[in-house]
């Protein structure tokens, strides 16, 4: 996946990357490599990249008897001084309860959140780390913390360099904050097991496996003769002209 990212950047694309990294173990995260190896990938990232480049992603924040709030706020500390320097911001959300999951993870209560946001920020602001959330309705600004989203639109207007004019998602949650994008994942296709994921079940997700075509235009399987491609009509967002206030 590493060598994929200069290819991206030799094509003229602008981008920027998430990198979910927790300190759960195969407890929760069945299939995923050695913490230390991804740990090193992040480091290679943020080298080529550069820090405001890789996003931090500690989430979904899991609170149980094996993961309760001080274990989140000691593994959070640790992980912050190792990946400080590499990245500028950390987002973190908190567990939410989906129907498709059966139930393997319940919310976290509004005291376990604030004491555990009061706690990351402790820890992140020497460290240079800014920490936003994600989709969450609490309100953390007390401890310098602020609503973030996936789809930023600070984060795409510097990597372009320019503003750009685009609308809010929709379609996501009340809380969510992120800009209307085209999405070109797929439910059922990650085959890492983690529990707590939503997007995915372990049996379609194997299914969806054995279909999939590296050489194929899509995710999984191939376009069939019936299938009727149409071309997106997609509004241009980028505004490269100077508003009457900028120019001053």
């Amino acid at each position: 996946m590493e060598a994929a990212f200069p290819q991206i950047a030799a094509m003229g694309f602008p981008f920027y990357v998430q990198f979910t990294l927790t300190p759960y173990g195969p407890e929760l995260e069945q299939c995923l490599p050695p913490k230390q190896t991804l740990v090193e990938a992040f480091l290679r990232l943020s080298d080529l990249l550069g820090a405001a480049r890789v996003v931090w992603r500690y989430d979904p924040v899991i609170v149980d008897t094996a993961h309760p709030v001080s274990w989140h706020i000691e593994a959070f500390g640790r992980m912050c001084g190792r990946l400080a320097g590499f990245t500028e911001r950390c987002v973190f959300s908190f567990a939410d309860a989906y129907k498709r999951r059966g139930g393997a993870v319940r919310p976290v209560s509004e005291h376990d959140q604030q004491s555990i946001a009061r706690g990351f920020a402790e820890l992140a602001r020497p460290q240079g780390v800014a920490l936003y959330t994600c989709a969450e309705q609490g309100d953390f600004s007390a401890y310098g913390i602020l609503p973030g989203a996936c789809i930023d639109r600070a984060l795409i207007e510097r990597a372009i360099g320019s503003p750009i004019d685009a609308r809010a998602d929709q379609n996501q949650r009340p809380a969510c904050r992120c800009l209307e994008s085209v999405d070109i994942g797929a439910y059922d296709s990650c085959r890492n097991g983690c529990i707590y994921c939503y997007a995915t079940m372990p049996g379609a997700a194997a299914k969806n496996a054995a279909l999939h075509d590296p050489f194929s235009p899509l995710l999984i399987g191939r376009p069939s003769p019936s299938d009727e491609i149409r071309e997106r009509s997609l509004r241009p967002q980028r505004m490269d002209q100077l508003s009457l206030f900028e120019a001053e």
